[in-house]
């Protein structure tokens, strides 16, 4: 499968891999600073973006997309960070093929079984019938109720695009998402290790990353060092972006002067 992606920068070569429902585009401002050290890809993994869809959405497949996508840009190695469900891709490459990743930054998610948090989000967007709908703050409206955080929602309506017929559909594969809820939400396999250094950042405010979690993260990650960004919840890069992006430039630039 061919992934979309958009790249930035110049330097050492750095992936960036979004959560469910996200895409390359959440990610555009952050990479334009880490730019300025890395070449930054960010990638909208399958059923997301401007990915093609596919009935199967497991982090086995999603690993191999990122790694033919690799392969297609002649990227032999890299820096890999993903969020969220892209953190367990990215832990998915780094445990599976660990010649492909010179160091892993894990964002907000633990090797472990996620939250099954998503569920009212899935049934209020498959809900909806975009071509009745002339504008997106109408749609913004048609949501309120099922989901009242207007963040949410605004991140929610960027996967919002004109069709050939001039009517709203979902840049997702909803169906394909839905299917896949136990799948994105199960923990990954284990008995392997990841002997390169690793990155977890976890937010302050989120249930996403336990400390009971960290000794499974050392397990399989025994160079792991697990750090928490104050004031941050589950969207650590949006909530709190300078730590974040201080976390990562130390974390990656260390590895040049080793």
């Amino acid at each position: 499968m061919r992934l979309f992606s958009r790249s930035t920068g110049a330097g050492p070569p750095l992936v960036i891999l979004h959560g469910l429902f996200g895409s390359s585009n959440n990610w555009n401002g952050l990479a334009k600073q880490l730019g300025a050290d890395f070449t930054v890809y960010a990638v909208d993994l399958r059923n997301h973006g401007r990915s093609p869809h596919d009935a199967v959405h497991t982090y086995e497949a999603m690993a191999g997309d990122v790694a033919e996508f690799l392969q297609q840009e002649s990227l032999p190695s890299v820096f890999l960070l993903g969020h969220s469900m892209g953190g367990k891709v990215a832990m998915e490459l780094a445990l599976s093929d660990s010649s492909k990743v010179r160091r892993v930054i894990v964002v907000d998610i633990s090797p472990d079984e996620s939250p099954l948090e998503n569920e009212a989000i899935l049934r209020a967007l498959l809900s909806l019938r975009l071509e009745e709908f002339s504008s997106r703050t109408d749609i913004d409206h048609a949501l309120q109720q099922s989901i009242p955080d207007d963040r949410v929602r605004a991140f929610l309506l960027t996967n919002i695009r004109r069709g050939e017929d001039g009517n709203y559909v979902w840049r997702m594969n909803l169906p394909a998402l839905d299917s896949s809820r136990e799948a994105v939400a199960a923990p990954l396999a284990g008995g392997r290790r990841f002997e390169g250094p690793a990155l977890f950042l976890r937010a302050e405010h989120s249930a996403y990353v336990r400390d009971d979690d960290i000794p499974l993260i050392k397990r399989m990650f025994p160079r792991a060092e697990v750090r928490t960004i104050p004031g941050s919840g589950h969207w650590v890069h949006a909530d709190a972006p300078a730590p974040f992006v201080s976390a990562v430039r130390s974390f990656l630039l260390s590895s040049t002067r080793e």
